[in-house]
């Protein structure tokens, strides 16, 4: 999953504290496998035939690395026919300290962004350098602007303004339940982008994301890469290892979801139901812990309180949605479920949201919508948000499914109120993908750690430890006792960032999957 789109985790845990016994990781460490030994259906699709130049630039971000540099990288539109038109990737990187000694370096460390969409160019500007400093400055730390997001190639729907909200985007259900008008946008979201998105737009997707790695790896002139995946990011790291393995190093998966090739980021969405009522204990323990008082922020004396509050204040404002500060945006009952799911990834987020229930149920006070439920996306990172989705995995069609599942999920998962389980523009997406993605597998090195959050808003658990079983040996797990979403360099777990660290620096993994108290 990016601020655009916030997107969708059983394997026995070790009672063992996490970093206790490691072992080599490693492509070392399976000697029995061999690159020759993939599975046809793995075999990478045509690259081109020669690896494309680089020409770095200096590209300092705001609030980021002084020496950042970006370059454009030219990909195929299509890797069946390489000699065909291509587009821009915007590709970006921090030298490490042994520059072009190879003596002083251990390679290049790979940045996989999340979303769909997400920015791997920000991404490196605001984690580049904590990440350089974990590992010691021994990588070249790269990343790129997957196509459709921040300075590559985009495409865009021509969509009007109103279906470019996320509480548009996200198929809310009406109050009662209904999804007419979730079936009537998401069908003319798919004509629109069919009529106006073009071949550009039908090219944004994982399998195609993959591919741009490793011809981004070829321009390196790099044999391997590690990389750090996070959300989405580890989908499709998971299936360049698939796709490429023999050109993976040291490889973490940081919040990953559950890698079905039936189901892709229509089992991420339906997740994120379940995963919410998992996560929201967190936000209720803190709306009602006395300290909140001090501050302002107190909504309930009792944890068990804040539940019932916070359903009874959408239904209110269900009926009698109420102006807020954004002029022409009122708070409604769907409004205030997203903010709460945007809240839910991260605790430093929960004081906002607080103060926007408050807020909402002060008269004359004007709630402060996120800048992201406030204003409608850009058309073309609406359209990106959603071609990843529909490009990836073919979706159902029937109404009449969506309906029944709708009226299901609401029931047992109030906190979302139907919404994973909801019609999308993918229901009648025009040339829609003709098989199943390609499966994750234990076929290749072990050389993957992943990392995950036992309460996760977007990629919960339970998904991804389907992650870790489709992996089997490649991988080792290292739970860690912390919600939100993102663990590595993220929420603050020193024990989670050290295993992680060490991976990247020295290869030693836990010798079995592991686990991370808060």
């Amino acid at each position: 999953m990016t601020t655009y789109a916030r997107r969708a985790l059983l394997v026995a845990l070790s009672a063992a504290v996490a970093a206790t016994t490691l072992a080599t990781s490693a492509t070392a460490s399976v000697p029995s496998w061999r690159p020759e030994q993939s599975s046809l259906s793995h075999r990478p699709s045509p690259s081109p035939p020669s690896p494309p130049a680089l020409t770095w630039r200096a590209c300092p971000q705001p609030q980021g690395p002084a020496d950042q540099e970006c370059a454009d990288l030219s990909v195929p539109l299509d890797y069946g026919v390489p000699a065909g038109p291509h587009l821009t990737v915007a590709v970006a990187r921090l030298r490490g300290r042994g520059g072009d000694d190879p003596s002083a370096r251990r390679g290049t460390l790979l940045m996989i962004p999340g979303g769909p969409g997400g920015s791997g160019v920000r991404a490196l500007a605001q984690k580049g350098a904590a990440l350089r400093a974990e590992t010691g400055g021994t990588y070249d730390i790269v990343s790129f602007d997957p196509r459709g997001a921040g300075g590559s190639t985009k495409a865009g729907c021509g969509l009007d303004e109103g279906d470019r909200h996320l509480v548009t985007l996200r198929s809310w259900p009406d109050a009662d339940g209904g999804i007419a008008a979730n079936v009537a946008r998401s069908r003319r979201t798919a004509e629109a982008c069919a009529r106006n998105g073009g071949a550009v737009l039908r090219s944004f997707s994982a399998e195609n994301e993959a591919r741009d790695i490793d011809t981004f790896r070829q321009a390196l002139g790099e044999r391997k890469l590690s990389a750090w995946g996070v959300s989405y990011g580890t989908y499709v790291g998971a299936l360049y290892a698939q796709k490429y393995p023999q050109h993976t190093d040291r490889w973490v998966l940081d919040s990953s979801g559950d890698p079905d090739p039936d189901l892709v980021e229509r089992g991420w969405l339906a997740n994120m139901a379940p995963a919410a009522e998992d996560r929201f204990p967190d936000f209720a323990a803190w709306a009602a812990d006395p300290a909140r008082a001090g501050e302002g922020l107190r909504l309930a004396r009792r944890a068990e309180e804040v539940r019932p509050l916070i359903l009874a204040l959408a239904e209110k404002l269900d009926r009698e949605p109420k102006k807020s500060a954004t002029e022409g945006v009122p708070l409604t009952g769907n409004r205030l479920r997203q903010e709460l799911q945007s809240a839910l990834y991260s605790d430093s987020l929960f004081p906002r949201f607080a103060r926007l229930v408050l807020d909402a149920e002060t008269p004359g006070a004007e709630p402060v919508l996120s800048d992201d439920i406030a204003r409608a996306l850009p058309d073309e990172a609406a359209a990106a948000s959603i071609a990843y989705f529909c490009n990836d995995v073919r979706w159902p069609g029937r109404v009449a499914a969506y309906e029944r599942a709708v009226a299901a999920d609401r029931a047992r998962n109030p906190l979302t109120a139907g919404m994973p389980a909801n019609i999308t523009p993918c229901a009648f997406w025009k040339d829609a993908p003709a098989g199943k993605p390609t499966r994750i597998t234990g076929d290749g090195p072990s050389n993957i750690l992943m990392i995950q959050g036992l309460r996760d808003p977007a990629t919960p658990y339970f998904g991804a430890l389907r992650m870790r079983e489709a992996l089997a040996d490649r991988a080792r797990l290292v739970t860690v006792e912390h919600g939100g979403h993102g663990v590595y360099l993220g929420n603050g777990n020193p024990c989670g960032d050290r295993a992680v660290s060490r991976f990247l620096t020295t290869g030693e993994r836990p010798a079995r999957d592991t686990y991370c108290a808060d």
